[in-house]
């Protein structure tokens, strides 16, 4: 396996275990032209689809350059490209256009509790309680309006150090840097 797999199979490893996904085609905006965007890693490339309201249709990918922050929110920009069909699937055109777009985070899970209690025979003065094994499962699930799940995640997770917006941006165009380097 190649350095460049390596550092692929990571990055995409990271991505999955962030639960980062890049929202609908529809939340595209054209990038800033201001610095030239660095070359994109083809290895991520992500499938965006996407309909008209006359019947037409778009197809293609987007492939982060870099990530960014704008008002505390994480954006991916890179290069949209792709093939405009009309409603009858005749191509009308192609596209290749920078585009920033927004990364979300999945619905974060955390175990709460895990208690597994074995099998247990109790015999009091002649009443007899068998129970067999229980495994009892708490899972507490952040997402907007999981009062409960949210406050109990954020407590589990006090001390993880988990990273601000900018920090995350920084981390992947650290990755990105270096899976543009093979």
């Amino acid at each position: 396996m190649t350095h460049r797999q390596r550092l692929t199979m990571i990055v995409v490893t990271l991505v999955a275990t962030l639960g980062l996904s890049f929202t609908g085609a529809g939340a595209a905006t054209a990038a800033p032209s201001a610095k030239a965007a660095a070359p994109p890693v083809t290895a991520l490339a992500t499938p965006v689809t996407g309909t008209a309201a006359n019947g037409g249709s778009f197809a293609g990918t987007f492939t982060p350059t870099t990530f960014t922050t704008r008002n505390g929110n994480v954006l991916a920009n890179g290069v949209l490209t792709g093939t405009v069909k009309d409603s009858s699937g005749a191509p009308v055109g192609s596209v290749t256009r920078n585009v920033a777009m927004p990364v979300t985070v999945a619905a974060v899970t955390c175990q709460v509790l895990n208690l597994v209690l074995g099998p247990l025979h109790l015999d009091l003065l002649g009443l007899v309680v068998d129970l067999n094994q229980v495994h009892l499962v708490i899972t507490a699930v952040q997402a907007a309006g999981n009062l409960l799940g949210n406050l109990l995640c954020a407590v589990t997770h006090l001390l993880d150090g988990t990273p601000t917006a900018g920090g995350l941006a920084a981390l992947l165009n650290a990755i990105l840097a270096l899976l543009g380097q093979g």
